[in-house]
């Protein structure tokens, strides 16, 4: 039986069109790691899904609330995430595999897609405890995030440079930060360490509802933690209600991460759509207002994405 050859080269170029055409048609999936409900990241993670499904053809997006930084990182490590927000230090642990930090080997899949914007150290206490600086803490009841949390390895580095540990504290709690709030209300907790972006909802909420006493971490406090993710900060005066006079503290750069297994097609997508679009992350919450493109690509603990490189030099930000 004789078979057409111009038969089978016709059969073949439509099998490759209707393959393109399969590919090209493919959806791209976008899982958003974000954190608590009542913090900063997740109202950012979810402007970013609505942005990304109508921007990038094709996408499917969701936003998973996480514990943030440190679970976010490991999940994109195992390929369980395609964008996150952690903190600077976090990532820095991450990239070099710190047990301490809970990361048991190098996360060599982690890439940054961005700096995003600073994390503020939060420490508020009821005003009725008498909590009014880090040395006050000792005896008293306070929560400090997730275990190896971000949070709780900030909450770490800041008590040891200011010569305390959680054996001074008459107890310790690790819980996000809405669980934290409601205890404090509830008289069964005296203060919380909070890492988040200013304005956060927990703490605005714990401000309307009674008196309370912000915290200071000192700058000698901070030059002793020695780590150049954690920097000298200040939450102005009249970011929460009651509060009169500035908060000097910490501040450590968030960041926008994803990982290997994303395409470099993808993430500059997501990067340009993102920069492109910062208004409507400030909409979403106000410290994203403080995302820059000329600080985007500044100190990064771990490496760019090529994707996101290729948008960075494209607008002459790298």
């Amino acid at each position: 039986m004789k078979i057409n050859k111009r038969f089978i080269a016709v059969s073949a170029a439509l099998t490759l069109s209707l393959s393109a055409a399969t590919m090209a048609a493919a959806p791209a999936f976008i899982n958003i790691l974000t954190g608590g409900t009542s913090g900063v990241y997740y109202p950012i993670g979810v402007a970013l899904s609505q942005l990304y499904g109508t921007g990038i053809e094709g996408a499917k997006t969701s936003v998973q609330a996480t514990k943030a930084s440190v679970e976010n990182l490991n999940l994109l490590q195992a390929g369980r995430g395609e964008l996150a927000l952690a903190l600077g230090d976090s990532v820095a642990a991450a990239y070099q595999g710190d047990a301490d930090a809970g990361f048991k080997k190098p996360l060599d899949k982690v890439r940054v897609l961005a700096a995003a914007y600073p994390n503020y150290i939060q420490i508020v206490a009821s005003k009725e405890s008498g909590i009014k600086t880090l040395a006050d803490l000792k005896g008293k009841r306070i929560s400090v995030g997730a275990p190896k949390s971000g949070t709780e390895l900030n909450a770490r580095a800041i008590f040891k440079a200011a010569g305390l540990s959680y054996e001074d504290m008459g107890k310790v709690e690790f819980l996000p930060y809405a669980e934290s709030v409601e205890l404090i209300k509830n008289r069964q907790l005296d203060a919380t360490l909070q890492s988040s972006g200013l304005g956060m909802a927990a703490i605005r909420d714990l401000a309307t509802t009674m008196p309370i006493n912000f915290v200071e971490v000192p700058e000698d406090v901070i030059l002793k933690i020695n780590n150049p993710a954690y920097q000298h900060g200040v939450i102005p005066a009249s970011t929460y209600e009651g509060q009169t006079a500035d908060v000097s503290t910490v501040a450590i750069q968030n960041l926008f991460v994803t990982q290997t297994g994303v395409s470099d097609d993808l993430a500059y997508q997501m990067t340009k759509l993102m920069f492109e679009h910062l208004d409507r992350l400030g909409n979403a919450h106000s410290a994203a207002k403080a995302i820059q493109l000329d600080k985007a690509t500044k100190n990064l603990p771990a490496p760019l994405h090529p994707g996101a490189e290729r948008y960075f030099k494209e607008v002459g930000a790298l």
